[in-house]
């Protein structure tokens, strides 16, 4: 098992490494000998060792090519990780007629690193109009970021939902119920209202989204206004599904 290297888990490290335990846990219960090292590692390791199989969050692109160029099975791919950039993600939710939110910022802007997933605060920035929008493109810019997108703000009940295909398994919850927060960006959307929708769509699209990129384990951000409709606004690869972690635990080790 490879943990991903901190920088790519803002205040998340710990939650990172819980998940991937708790499934090392259950396949050691199994009879399973599981390793577990970084992956700043990976290149030593396998120099010595040749495992059957490598289940893994890293998201370095040397990693990545390492994994890629090893020939053993991983879960999620390589390939997969390398797709999951905001760029390309949004081009796939398009062409999957994915609802994601276009035009006119009447509420403000996101404007969001799309070269790669969020590192710090300023990777995903909300501005009120389109003049903080371009001062904040300009920032972004000077930090030496060209790859970016701009979405505009869409009211209603943020929801992060956490899935792993082929296994049934599929949960969502309401960022603002707990209190749980990586940047402390929900605010912009206050308390959730809970407004119903259509649940079965949004893990349908979600693992149409999953299964065109390539990623078995997956979690991801969506609005869900107050008239049912929703807009996802981020995907990503290997959450840390804190919210779920015993049961998403479970679902990953069975599809180990």
């Amino acid at each position: 098992m490879i943990r991903r290297a901190d920088q790519f888990s803002p205040h998340s490290v710990e939650k990172d490494r819980a998940i991937l335990e708790a499934v090392a846990t259950r396949l050691s219960q199994r009879g399973h000998i599981v390793t577990q090292i970084d992956e700043c590692s990976l290149n030593s390791f396998l120099s010595t060792d040749t495992p059957d199989f490598i289940f893994s969050m890293a998201r370095f692109p040397e990693t990545l090519r390492l994994l890629e160029s090893s020939g053993i099975k991983v879960v999620n791919t390589p390939s997969s990780v390398e797709h999951s950039t905001r760029h390309q993600l949004q081009e796939m939710m398009i062409s999957l007629d994915i609802p994601i939110p276009t035009g006119v910022g009447h509420y403000g802007y996101w404007l969001k690193r799309g070269d790669a997933t969020a590192q710090t605060a300023q990777d995903v920035v909300y501005v009120p109009d389109e003049l903080a929008l371009s001062e904040a493109k300009a920032a972004m810019r000077a930090r030496g970021v060209n790859d970016f997108i701009v979405s505009p703000h869409v009211q209603g009940d943020l929801v992060k939902f956490y899935g792993v295909l082929h296994s049934g398994f599929f949960r969502y919850f309401y960022p603002t119920d707990d209190g749980q927060t990586k940047f402390n960006q929900e605010r912009q959307n206050g308390e959730a209202h809970h407004y119903p929708f259509d649940v079965g769509k949004l893990q349908k699209k979600a693992e149409e989204l999953a299964t065109a990129v390539g990623l078995e384990i997956y979690g991801g951000d969506c609005i869900v206004c107050a008239d049912g409709t929703w807009y996802m606004i981020d995907f990503n690869d290997w959450p840390s599904f804190s919210r779920c972690r015993e049961e998403a635990a479970d679902a990953i080790a069975g599809l180990i």
